[in-house]
């Protein structure tokens, strides 16, 4: 090797990026900040856009969930975790930096902010503080120290969605499910809210809401429709209005630029996000579209100077920020990346499409290396939700994997979201059949297709796919060489009854109730079907995960230890639904990859 050539990158450099989890601007751009990881662990940094190079505000070293910046430059609030718990606590941080100060803490519980005033002096949140099914909201006085509560949630957990520029007027969302969300507005401090749609007991989504001059509410949902589209609510007489759609697409989060008068609309259509603006001054309803530099966005905003805000990925790059006015070229305001992926060199994802047992048409992404690379091995990989889809986003595991010769599959079963309100209803109910049977026919058109080497198959999965993962593994285990789990439920009916109290109301009808239905929980859940898992597998739990709990974890890796098998188990103590912390990530990467090659 000459002087000036160097190794490969190894597992550790792929994962050596930055994740920005929340972003916020201050009214004049002057200051945009970020919650990333940066530093290792999350804090809040700064960046100011003519200098570019970061500079770090906090050293609190936990999970930032969420970012505003006081319209009138006095603070930044900020919410923030502890190791992983998703028990959100609210802060307030001085613009220069500095220790954080306590604004709403309740250890153990959820706090969630919906909205920040005008002119910064009030900010409105939820919490599961007086109401763990529910929620409760409330409107707190910064200058005051004065909290109200201003609704008491029931049926549902409940949130202000929408507050309108006076504060006189509210939409809150109340959730029945993943695909019923309802929307009812009203004027705060009046007992009577009003539904958005005609008929509220029709089962249907409200996804954005956006207060319009004097008697106008414009709305995105899919009631009555496959896929959500624009509407407009008119106050005085009651009336909702369809005005636009988008073939196979859902029109979703909604943004209104005052000063030019103009609507931006995200869309969500498959793997991939797109945006579109109504120039709300013209007789004629059009989408005009604008690129986006991103393939799927965490999170956009649009300022009072129409200013539009972007944070997004793709499958090569992680969340970085940008900003552009409209129509025009989009700046980068960070270029978070991973050093061992070069962009020109990235394998891009492919959308492949197979018929499933029912003849239902699959949509999946496949990444492939070049021919003379690949190992002969691949990965199968059931994403998490379930109601939500693998997209063209950035995984470093898949990079690096692909870079090692794996082919990776990742398709989007039955449930998955992106493809019309009734394909997402379909895991409703039914979590371990009709999405297990897709996924073996997906391995199963791999097989016919020659893409992939029989016996040669890993099974990988996190959350939900962590779940499937482990059925697949009792149900189907000649497909596969050895298993990876992720904090996946291994019984659905202790997973039923150990979700957070704000789950709970929804629950009946995202998964089932194992009362009502005790043979099919027994049927669709891992456990049952130890005895058949004789495939060598890794599991993955974080000890502060409060949607999957340790023990779905711990339950399993000891009914397969009494039985002998091979059975690797790695507990995070200060992680929870994910990773909060870059040297853990790396830790479990590197597992799981040494647990690959061995198995090999």
């Amino acid at each position: 090797m000459s002087e000036w050539e160097f190794n490969p990158p190894d597992l550790e450099d792929f994962f050596r990026y930055a994740t920005i989890s929340a972003y916020a601007a201050s009214e004049d751009g002057a200051q945009i900040v970020l919650g990333t990881n940066l530093g290792g662990v999350f804090d809040v940094w700064g960046v100011r856009p003519e200098v570019g190079y970061p500079h770090q505000l906090s050293h609190m070293g936990q999970m930032v969930h969420d970012l505003h910046y006081d319209p009138q430059g006095r603070y930044i609030l900020v919410s923030a975790d502890h190791d992983g718990d998703e028990n959100t606590q609210l802060y307030l941080l001085p613009p220069r930096g500095g220790s954080l100060k306590p604004l709403r803490t309740a250890p153990g519980h959820r706090h969630i902010v919906l909205h920040v005033s005008k002119d910064g002096n009030r900010i409105y949140y939820a919490s599961d503080k007086e109401n763990a099914l529910f929620m409760n909201n409330y409107r707190f006085h910064l200058d005051t120290g004065q909290e109200e509560t201003l609704i008491v949630g029931a049926e549902g957990p409940t949130y202000i969605a929408q507050v309108s520029e006076d504060e006189t007027w509210v939409v809150v969302l109340k959730m029945f499910s993943n695909t019923y969300v309802m929307g009812l507005y009203g004027k705060l401090g009046e007992d009577t809210m009003r539904p958005l749609v005609p008929d509220p007991s029709i089962p249907h989504v409200i996804y954005g809401a956006q207060f319009y001059k004097e008697s106008t509410i414009f709305v995105t949902t899919n009631y009555q429709e496959e896929f959500s589209y624009l509407a407009r609510y008119d106050i005085a007489t009651g009336t909702l209005t369809k005005l636009i759609a988008q073939e196979r697409e859902d029109l979703r989060d909604i943004q209104i630029d005052r000063k030019r008068n103009r609507l931006f609309i995200m869309g969500t259509g498959g793997v991939e996000d797109h945006l579109y603006m109504v120039d709300l001054d013209s007789d004629d309803w059009v989408l005009q579209s604008w690129p986006l530099p991103v393939s799927v966005v965490a999170n956009w905003s649009v300022t009072n100077d129409g200013v539009v805000y972007v944070l997004g990925q793709s499958e090569i790059l992680p969340n970085n920020l940008y900003r552009a006015e409209p129509f025009h070229a989009w700046t980068p305001l960070t270029d978070n990346r991973s050093m061992g992926i070069s962009p020109a060199t990235a394998t891009k994802a492919t959308i492949v499409r197979y018929p499933s047992f029912d003849g239902t048409l699959i949509e999946a992404l496949w990444f492939s290396p070049q021919a003379d690379r690949r190992n002969g091995y691949t990965i199968i990989w059931p994403h998490g939700g379930p109601q939500a889809a693998e997209r063209k986003q950035f995984r470093s595991v898949v990079q690096y994997l692909v870079s090692q010769g794996y082919q990776f599959f990742a398709p989007n079963f039955r449930g998955s979201t992106g493809y019309g309100k009734s394909f997402a209803r379909l895991v409703e109910g039914d979590w371990g059949d009709g999405p297990r049977r897709d996924l073996i026919a997906g391995i199963e058109w791999l097989i016919e297709q020659r893409m992939v080497e029989p016996g040669h198959l890993f099974l990988l999965g996190g959350s939900y796919g962590g779940y499937m993962s482990l059925l697949l593994h009792g149900r189907h285990s000649e497909y596969f060489r050895a298993v990876v789990d992720l904090f996946g439920p291994s019984d659905l009916r202790t997973f039923y009854h150990s979700v957070p109290d704000s789950w709970k109301p929804v629950m009946n009808q995202f998964l089932g109730n194992p009362e009502e239905n005790p043979e099919k929980f027994v049927e669709d859940s891992p456990i049952t079907y130890v005895e058949y898992m004789t495939r060598p597998m890794l599991v993955i739990q974080g000890a502060n995960d409060p949607r999957v709990v340790q023990h779905e974890s711990d339950q399993l890796v000891d009914a397969l230890r009494k039985r002998g098998r091979d059975i690797e188990y790695m507990v995070l103590p200060d992680e929870g639904h994910g990773f909060s912390k870059k040297e853990n990530e790396i830790a479990v990467y590197r597992q799981i990859v040494d647990f690959l090659k061995r198995h090999q």
